[in-house]
């Protein structure tokens, strides 16, 4: 199968989750089930077979920034290398679902911080947990 069609398809199955989450931040079919479990697994199993697959062909490593560009280089694993950031991306934003509903956090609030997340995982996290210490501490 050619690679743009695995990336089409990874981007496609991942939208799915964030879709799900967007729609239903606090119920457990969304946020455990699909977003949490489901998506995220598969997305670690084709990221498991690019890896195995490409890793052979590549140059590079991981001691130095150049050394990690060599291995982008590499169309396979850099499809791998997205495929991780959407399966982490995903989990962390099914996880900050959870835990903002166990917490009592407002549905929209936690809406909020689903696009930061989905571009940008730390940012995202981050916007999570000011947004967790500023409801926190507003309740004390």
């Amino acid at each position: 199968m050619p690679l743009e069609t695995v990336f089409s398809a990874a981007g496609a199955i991942a939208m799915a989750g964030w879709l799900a989450l967007l729609v239903a931040p606090g119920r457990r079919w969304a946020n455990w089930l699909l977003a949490g479990l489901a998506i995220p697994a598969l997305l670690a199993a084709l990221y498991t077979v690019l890896l195995a697959t490409h890793w052979g062909q590549a140059e590079g490593g991981f001691g130095s920034l150049a050394e990690v560009a060599a291995l982008f280089r590499n169309p396979g694993l850099l499809l791998a290398g997205w495929v991780h950031y959407l399966a982490f991306d995903l989990f962390l934003g099914a996880w900050i679902c959870r835990r903002g509903t166990a917490e009592g956090v407002n549905p929209w609030a936690l809406r909020l911080c689903l696009p930061p997340t989905l571009l940008a995982g730390p940012a995202g996290l981050l916007l999570f947990l000011g947004l967790r210490f500023t409801t926190g501490a507003l309740r004390r």
